[in-house]
């Protein structure tokens, strides 16, 4: 895509407005980032990858300590110009990432669904939070790999590649995003905001729908909350 995007705080507004949406509550941007209630806010990184519509979105839970309670993903949206693409990408962030996040904050099932370490449906081990499946391409089946992902849980399927290489113990992002079409997939898994290749293997060998007409894409983020920790005897 064409152009440039829009000024940092021009984005930063555009995230505050939403937020203030989501949450009831009010988000302004200052001091270079969109400032929330306590000790909220949303800091955006620089355009690494050359993309306008290209957002790095770092979720700070407090301020005061951002080391160990930001989760930083990156998302990019599509439009017919840069501002209606970098909306979209927004979009697509509070719908997935932005649920999970919020989720975290109320913890009543409003927005994003919780697994306890021990449901067959989440990751053994830790207190999961899904947020949200979106989805997006083109042709008939342009949701199907949307409407796959909502009808089958992956995290029992990315648990084995999983095990062992998460180093956190608490607050970790993981990202999947993966689709296509005939003869051209993607599968990514991101954790951290870091490719996990055996992650994102596992994820490619799934059998979601590859459309033989058009593309179709998924995306979702589940939040690792914190790992169980097993007592010895």
């Amino acid at each position: 895509m064409d152009g440039v995007r829009p000024a940092d705080d021009v984005v930063l507004g555009m995230v505050a407005g939403h937020l203030s949406t989501a949450m009831g509550a009010p988000w302004e941007v200052r001091d270079g980032m969109a400032k929330g209630p306590g000790t909220l806010a949303v800091t955006l990184g620089p355009d690494h990858t050359g993309s306008p519509a290209h957002l790095d979105l770092d979720f700070v839970l407090n301020v005061d300590r951002p080391q160990d309670t930001t989760i930083s993903d990156c998302v990019a949206g599509y439009g017919a110009t840069v501002e209606q693409a970098v909306e979209r990408a927004i979009h697509v962030w509070l719908g997935t990432t932005g649920s999970a996040l919020l989720e975290l904050l109320v913890q009543d099932g409003t927005h994003a669904a919780h697994f306890a370490p021990g449901d067959p449906d989440g990751l053994p081990g830790w207190h999961a939070i899904h947020g949200g499946i979106t989805g997006w391409g083109t042709g008939d089946d342009h949701d199907a790999v949307q409407r796959w992902a909502v009808q089958h849980v992956l995290l029992p399927h990315l648990a084995p590649a999983l095990k062992g290489t998460i180093e956190r113990e608490r607050l970790v992002g993981v990202k999947a995003f993966f689709g296509g079409g005939e003869g051209s997939e993607t599968a990514e898994l991101r954790v951290d905001g870091v490719c996990h290749e055996a992650g994102s293997r596992a994820l490619a060998e799934l059998d979601w729908p590859r459309p033989a007409g058009g593309v179709s894409y998924a995306r979702t983020f589940v939040l690792l909350v914190h790992q169980l920790v097993q007592q010895e005897d």
